[in-house]
């Protein structure tokens, strides 16, 4: 028998291997001040591309009051206990109430957590006999999701709707059988490629299959949609996705998350989601901070305009500087490059340390070797000076990519970490 802490020490997993040589610079970086378009990151002031604060609330007077204010009266405790037992208040429905009609649903639930949210989801509404089909591409709360069900699961090729078409096929064959029905999966918004789920598309194949559709509009709630409802309201199709997710840690720049649908489906998920009937409610100033957001999503389009003039600046700079940006049409900027993981170390370095511009690194595992992603998250906060100064950063570190400097510098590094 082994010692079942053998094999975590002989391998680490595909991003703990590089934990000696990236924790603290690469991952798990530490910013100093608060959350803005600038922010010191070791001891250096930095062009922060990497905060999911896409509307600016994270600072916005409004918000820091109604948080000061509902700390002050009710601390972090209250409620205790779980809402089925002693965590119930007119506060959480209200925000329940307010954010299915912002959402343009019947009935909304609050979740403590979106990573939980969707795992919890998923779980609740899926047996084994039913039939899951979700995006490739789909973040890992769903995949954690999906690896929970008993049952049968089919990935179709990212929003490639003919795969999805060939998968309900097979899917059906299953269903059938079992007597189960269908679930299908998708994101409003991918948040890495930024790429808007191909909603609309998927919703016409439900005049050919029976399925229903969830749809995880994490950063498409708040920037998608005339009102900001998400990528439902932007295709026009908001009316035929029958379980919506959001949560509150990117546009609402907060904590917690919610799910909407009809009455009776929300009703059956607040009755039998395992993660909230035995966790702690939702603490009340993040509930009535959750409130003010909402409102200032509602009564202030201002801030999202601002955010789509920064991110259309930013794209077109980047892309007229020669950058490829994939398929994004959402204020998620993706750049690629080609490139090894020492050469991506050194670049993003080089891009901290001598341009002072602080972006998100994605390299393999997560997308293909040879590939190196640097994901920029605009904010409504960012200025023209911000773009400018990131668009020449980066042209400079892309010639010094392309010329061989970060080849050489990175092989001379793992030289020396192998001697």
């Amino acid at each position: 028998m082994k010692d079942l802490f053998d094999k975590f020490r002989k391998d680490k997993g595909p991003l703990g291997n590089y934990a000696d040589v990236a924790e603290g610079y690469f991952v798990f970086p530490e910013f100093e001040g608060q959350i803005s378009n600038r922010m010191k990151f070791q001891g250096q002031e930095m062009i922060t591309w990497s905060i999911n604060n896409y509307l600016g609330l994270a600072n916005h007077p409004e918000v820091k009051k109604a948080d000061a204010a509902s700390a002050a009266k009710w601390g972090m405790a209250y409620p205790m206990g779980a809402r089925a037992m002693s965590g119930q208040t007119p506060k959480h429905e209200q925000l329940e109430n307010e954010l299915a009609a912002f959402v343009k649903k019947e009935k909304a639930y609050l979740l403590n957590f979106g990573y939980q949210g969707n795992v919890s989801i998923i779980d609740s509404l899926v047996n084994k006999n039913d039939v899951i089909v979700y995006d490739s591409d789909s973040h890992a709360s769903i995949i954690d999701g999906c690896r929970l069900h008993q049952g049968k699961r089919f990935t179709f090729q990212h929003n490639d709707v003919a795969s999805l078409e060939k998968m309900l096929e097979r899917a059906t064959v299953v269903a059938n059988k079992t007597g189960g029905g269908i679930l299908v999966i998708t994101e409003g918004v991918f948040g890495m490629r930024g790429e808007q789920g191909k909603i609309k598309e998927i919703v016409a194949l439900k005049d050919k299959f029976n399925f229903r559709l969830l749809v995880d509009d994490a950063h498409g709630f708040g920037t998608l949609g005339k009102t900001g409802a998400g990528a439902g309201e932007e295709q026009g199709v908001q009316d035929d996705i029958d379980i919506y997710f959001a949560t509150f840690a990117k546009s609402m720049a907060g904590i917690g998350a919610f799910v909407a649908g009809e009455k009776d489906l929300i009703k059956f998920l607040k009755y039998n989601m395992r993660s909230q009937v035995f966790a702690k409610s939702l603490p009340m100033p993040m509930v009535e901070g959750a409130l003010v957001r909402l409102d200032l999503l509602r009564r202030s389009p201002e801030l999202k305009d601002k955010l789509w003039k920064v991110a259309t600046s930013l794209q077109k700079g980047l892309r007229d500087a020669g950058f490829d940006l994939g398929l994004t049409d959402t204020v998620i900027t993706p750049v690629y490059l080609k490139g090894s993981v020492p050469e991506a170390m050194v670049m993003v370095k080089d891009l901290r340390d001598k341009y002072k511009v602080f972006t998100s690194i994605v390299i393999y595992p997560v997308i293909p070797k040879g590939l190196i992603l640097l994901r920029l998250i605009p904010t409504a906060v960012h200025t023209q000076e911000d773009i400018d100064i990131t668009v020449k950063a980066f042209s400079a570190i892309k010639e010094k990519l392309e010329s061989g400097v970060y080849k050489r510098i990175g092989d001379e590094y793992i030289k020396r970490m192998r001697a």
